[in-house]
């Protein structure tokens, strides 16, 4: 049975949804699952705007057929090469031989490497500012590398000022019938999977991400049609203005996040009293993470939204406790800049993981190391309570409540 959602008169959502999946490209846990969109616009000439994951096949040719009605499929423009996008281009294609793909010259090398079909003699290669017409539409083209690969192209309708996104301004998180943001509670229930979706998957690219925003910035867009999530036509500016602090690295909130691991339990109460007090000084806005517990990709999404980082965790065969160091490891890939920093090191006999923290944290462009005085060996002393005290003063200072 088909699924289509007429989005404007000749604008149809073939999308689906899985809500079977548990880790999405078997790295990143989506409890609410996952929606791969497609988009199938009905001019003079037909036009699909990517297909989506092979796990979804049965119900997106359902839909692709219904939405066709018996009519030929003119274009399909390949904005993203990823799987997850375009596992159903060759079969697409071999429903609709004469069909011709709209794509990049880097995503024509890609295709090669994915399929086995003909692409050279039905592709349309496009460049930046680049328009096609179907009839009433007229679509432009624009680049849009590494955001998240080197291939990627956005979409403009210039006739409707919807912008085909790709994978920006996604979210993880399956589509569960209402389709547009402001058909849900948006900002409570859908920015912090749309803020994760953004750090784990192109939080390293801000000044890939800053370069869209500035060719977006000249368009008047009235929708954004992501390969990912809902459908923005309510949060547009909020979202963009997240995606700016996100890609300049810029905190979100003047906040402190405790990214923390612990063995037998001292470290986590030195941190459980340190976030007390840092509460007793006025600060609301305090997350705290076991990182050893929480997959490392929440951790890193409340990294980029607040100003302040304290990581604490113990010396482990004399380097800092794995998963500590898996998410530091993290931190650093991402390219994570422009936070302040606590350290609090452990060490039952042998305390040394502190300036091996410090060497990583420093090699992020405008990390603040704002004190790395308290060292714990096994459990924190009465007498360190003084040395716990100031570095709350210190970061409720440099917070400027």
């Amino acid at each position: 049975m088909h699924n289509i959602r007429k989005i404007s008169n000749d604008l149809f959502y073939i999308g689906c949804s899985d809500r079977k999946l548990s880790l999405f490209e078997s790295a990143y846990p989506v409890k609410d699952g996952m929606s791969y969109n497609s988009y199938l616009v009905k001019d003079d000439k037909t036009i699909l705007f990517d297909t989506v994951d092979r796990v979804c096949a049965e119900q997106f040719y359902e839909n692709l057929n219904a939405a066709l009605n018996g009519r030929h499929l003119d274009y399909i423009a390949v904005q993203h090469m990823e799987p997850d996008h375009c596992a159903l281009l060759e079969e697409v294609v071999k429903s609709h031989p004469d069909v011709k793909i709209v794509c990049t010259q880097k995503t024509v090398s890609m295709i090669k490497q994915f399929f086995n079909f003909d692409i050279d003699s039905r592709v349309i290669v496009v460049k930046e500012g680049d328009t096609l017409n179907t009839g009433k539409h007229e679509f432009q083209f624009i680049m849009a590398p590494m955001v998240h690969w080197p291939e990627v192209m956005v979409t403009y309708d210039k006739t409707d000022k919807i912008l085909f996104s790709a994978d920006a301004f996604g979210s993880f998180g399956a589509v569960n019938g209402n389709l547009y943001d402001d058909e849900v509670r948006w900002e409570r229930d859908y920015l912090d999977e749309a803020r994760r979706y953004y750090t784990n998957i192109v939080g390293k690219y801000g000044l890939q991400v800053q370069m869209l925003l500035k060719k977006a910035a000249g368009l008047d867009i009235k929708m954004l049609c992501p390969l990912h999530g809902v459908i923005i036509r309510k949060n547009i500016d909020l979202f963009i203005n997240k995606y700016d602090k996100w890609s300049k690295y810029e905190p979100e909130e003047n906040g402190v996040l405790i990214a923390y691991s612990s063995v037998y339990g001292g470290t986590e109460s030195a941190v459980n009293l340190l976030a007390a007090k840092i509460a007793d000084k006025g600060v609301k806005n305090i997350k705290m993470f076991d990182v050893s517990i929480t997959h490392p990709s929440f951790v890193l999404s409340e990294a980029f939204r607040y100003s302040h980082i304290v990581i604490a965790t113990t010396t482990y065969n004399a380097g800092i406790f794995e998963s500590m160091e898996t998410f530091l490891h993290i931190l650093s890939s991402h390219n994570l800049q422009n936070r302040k920093y606590v350290i609090i090191q452990n060490g039952s006999w042998a305390p040394s993981c502190g300036s091996q923290i410090r060497e990583i944290l420093e090699k992020l462009k405008g990390a603040e190391i704002l004190d790395d005085s308290i060292c714990i060996r096994s459990t924190l002393k009465e007498e360190q309570i003084v040395e716990l005290d100031n570095v709350v003063n210190t970061i409720v200072k440099s917070l400027n409540l």
